[in-house]
């Protein structure tokens, strides 16, 4: 396995045991709250604005690593789910907001941070055409558990109409709603997460 970028511009190797847990803290708290300030971002584009929660989350699970990147994204999710803390998109906070539609996205968030952090791992940031694939595989990963949530949120009762959706399901109105508006602006973010982690590493590696 490869060192991730966190553990090679901070190296906890030959650290004390309390040291490397403190390292791990500090990390994981810069990184919940950079996911936190990245959320309230919003880019806006046509036809949908783009929020920069999930350019964080990428950033953070090929940053960190997969264990530190998990971590980092279940402190995030306590952060606003127990401490009801607004962290999450436009402010909300609490657990109502794992409730809402959207909450399933944010449980997604981890899965996609531990699937990205091993692949970085495996030293696939290194190069920008793995990197992307990285980021792909980790975008699928989040969808699947935000995708899920919707299509039980309109197929449960007192759901928003699936008809208001123009869709005929619950699986389609939740991919009408959850997926395809949000295509475009992913894609721009995968971008420019995948392109900045072997520029990083090239600077690095110069500076060396």
């Amino acid at each position: 396995m490869q060192p991730t970028l966190a553990e090679t511009l901070w190296p906890d190797a030959s650290s004390p045991t309390v040291m490397r847990v403190v390292r791990n803290v500090i990390l994981a708290i810069v990184g919940s709250l950079f996911v936190a300030l990245s959320a309230q971002v919003v880019v806006p584009l046509w036809p949908v604005p783009v929020t920069g929660q999930t350019f964080a989350v990428l950033v953070v699970g090929m940053a960190f690593g997969w264990r530190l990147g998990g971590a980092t994204l279940i402190l995030y999710l306590i952060e606003g789910a127990v401490f009801n803390l607004p962290v999450f998109a436009k402010g909300a906070a609490g657990f109502a907001a794992l409730a809402a539609p959207s909450g399933g996205f944010i449980v997604g968030f981890i899965f996609a941070a531990v699937i990205i952090g091993y692949l970085a791992e495996l030293g696939w940031d290194r190069n920008v055409w793995l990197a992307a694939a990285a980021m792909l595989i980790g975008n699928i990963v989040l969808y699947i558990p935000g995708l899920i949530w919707l299509t039980m949120f309109y197929a449960g009762p007192g759901a928003q109409s699936i008809a208001a959706t123009g869709a005929n399901t619950a699986m389609s109105a939740a991919i009408a709603g959850g997926l395809m508006p949000f295509l475009v602006g992913d894609a721009l973010k995968l971008a420019l997460a995948a392109v900045l982690f072997p520029v990083a590493w090239r600077l690095f590696s110069k500076e060396r």
